[in-house]
């Protein structure tokens, strides 16, 4: 039977059209309209479920793409040359972002590869476009944004239950699974590469990670070398769960077993900064405040005091950690961090410490180049910087690939001999931190930590064979949106720019990729004082459009007034 197409006219509320495409064949297509603007219809929770239920049965297949063959500069992107302005340009991203397309590839159009097409201009008159320099614009549909509302998690402690929200800022990064097997995420495989070259010249003992919920007190081991750290933890609270876990399969509730190791009924029910009354008003109600780990330092003195620990060996910690950071290209709330640890007898120290360095120096190197375009010159593009403190090496890196927001040099890693606090009589210890993450960004070519987050199973494409090539986006040239803020200050509370900058990081779920601090101004009557900062709005994966940010925009000038006592302007 031929392919049937039908055309229902006045649908109203569209409760017919969705009934009758629950009963049609793939072969039959539906076009339904009705007299309505589409901003009444979103008054009308019927319409409006009716309309999504139409939509989910899609014109275009799941991994479906649509094809615009536009002259040349009319796209209004980077890959048109010359580049129009913009207003006149079709501005094809940002139309796309608003049925909820990507841009995913660009390539010139040839009417060669179209045997019989014939050019016709405006209204099929005869006069025809210029098709040199016509480029085909790929689109494929994004996923969309909802769905990234925080998780709820659930722990045991003995016979009770508690339970925790992710917080804002760090929607969709806890318990991912990135490091585990058999991920072929690429913070893995770098991890794993990086593991195997230690492994050739130090005995490797690899150690499981537990999950980064720690009680207050536990970055105190932070202190002596990493002093801002922990002024930088994201603080969540606990609260008693007596629900039960079997009821909570709903796919937002996720169970933490070995969160059990970290904890003591003792230290659950401490409160950093409460006297004794109000901690037990804290108990009465099952509450308890903890901490995220900002590091995997954190566990350095548990792992040298361990019965097992060996002198001589590397020992591997390999985990997520979270910080609170201000919104810059290279700065990321959360991380994949991987800790050695290893212990030297003190007459051994020297020649144990260069021989460790100069192999992680050699790795690195080699690894950095691996994507580089044949005939680039590397220039010492790992360096170890002594720092003043006396105890630290940073470990940095000089970025090649990305643009000149990015800082000359990045910090990707420390290498730190700790205070005596943790030191044996005869022995001294060496720790090497290093951030996968913004390995696996320079590695890759990877110029936005956002994607490492992506749920779009097109970027662990890239990564499936394991070889490293260079990392290409399946989100081409997506449009910014710059937004500016102003707002009074409350002389009494103070303003905490870092606080701003998580606000901002949370309400918008990512979507901030840079706050410019641009003015402040003093009433000269009042001698009160205002801040003014501009905000850019763009996504690394998604479809962003200008009604999203505006929303964005109006709801957050509404959480910095509640959460960081100020007055918009």
């Amino acid at each position: 039977m031929a392919p049937r197409r039908l055309l229902l006219v006045g649908e109203g509320n569209f409760s017919f059209a969705a009934a009758l495409s629950e009963t049609l064949d793939d072969s039959t297509s539906v076009t339904a309209t009705c007299l309505q603007h589409p901003a009444d219809l979103a008054r009308d929770p019927v319409a409006w479920e009716n309309l999504r239920r139409l939509r989910e049965r899609d014109v275009l297949a799941e991994e479906g793409e649509v094809h615009v063959a536009l002259c040349r500069g009319q796209g209004g992107t980077p890959a048109d040359k010359p580049l129009r302005e913009w207003h006149n340009s079709w501005q094809v991203v940002a139309m796309a972002a608003l049925g909820g397309f990507i841009l995913s590839d660009v390539h010139p159009f040839s009417c060669e590869a179209v045997p019989g097409y014939k050019c016709t201009g405006y209204r099929s008159q005869d006069k025809s476009f210029h098709v040199e320099g016509a480029l085909n614009h790929v689109f494929t549909r994004s996923l969309p944004f909802e769905g990234s509302q925080p998780r709820i998690f659930r722990t045991k402690l003995g016979d009770r239950w508690f339970s925790f929200s992710e917080p804002e800022a760090l929607v969709g990064k806890l318990n991912r699974g990135f490091l585990e097997a058999p991920s072929c995420h690429p913070v893995r495989i770098i991890n794993e590469k990086l593991l195997a070259e230690l492994g050739k010249v130090f005995p490797l003992k690899r150690l499981k990670c537990p999950f980064p919920l720690l009680p207050e007190g536990s970055t105190s081991v932070l202190t002596s070398w990493s002093r801002d750290i922990p002024s930088a933890a994201f603080w969540i609270n606990l609260h008693e769960d007596n629900s039960n876990s079997e009821s909570l399969a709903d796919g937002t509730t996720q169970d933490m077993e070995d969160f059990l190791v970290l904890f003591s009924e003792r230290s659950l029910l401490r409160d950093p900064g409460r006297d004794g009354k109000e901690e037990a008003h804290e108990e009465s109600y099952g509450q308890s405040k903890v901490c995220l780990r900002p590091s995997l330092l954190v566990h350095v003195q548990a792992v040298i005091q361990a019965p097992a620990f060996l002198p001589g060996c590397l020992h591997v910690l390999s985990g997520p950690v979270f910080q609170k950071c201000r919104i810059l290209p290279s700065t990321m709330p959360a991380f994949h961090e991987t800790l050695f640890i290893i212990g030297f007898n003190k007459n051994l120290k020297d020649g144990c410490l260069q021989s460790l360095l100069d192999h992680l120096k050699g790795f690195l190197d080699s690894l950095l180049t691996q994507t580089l375009l044949e005939g680039s010159k590397l220039s010492s593009s790992v360096e170890f910087v002594f720092q003043p403190n006396g105890k630290e090496y940073s470990i940095n890196v000089k970025p090649h690939n990305f643009g000149p927001d990015w800082a000359t040099d990045l910090t990707v890693g420390s290498v730190t001999t700790p205070s005596t606090g943790i030191m044996h009589e005869d022995q001294c210890f060496v720790l090497v931190s290093m951030n996968l993450d913004l390995l696996a960004m320079l590695v890759w070519g990877i110029s936005d930590w956002r994607m490492l987050w992506s749920f779009d199973h097109r970027f662990l494409k890239n990564f499936v064979s394991g070889n490293i090539e260079p990392f290409r986006s399946y989100s081409l040239y997506p449009p910014c949106y710059v937004h500016d803020i102003s707002f009074w200050l409350d002389e009494k509370k103070g303003f905490d720019e870092l606080e701003f900058h998580t606000v901002a990081r949370a309400v918008s779920r990512d979507m901030v990729i840079s706050i410019q601090f641009l003015s402040r101004f003093q009433h000269p009557k009042t001698q009160q004082v205002s801040l003014c900062y501009r905000l850019t709005y763009q996504t690394c994966d998604k479809a962003l459009t200008q009604q999203q940010v505006a929303s964005v925009q109006s709801q957050l000038r509404k959480e910095i007034q509640q959460r960081l006592h100020v007055i918009p302007r």
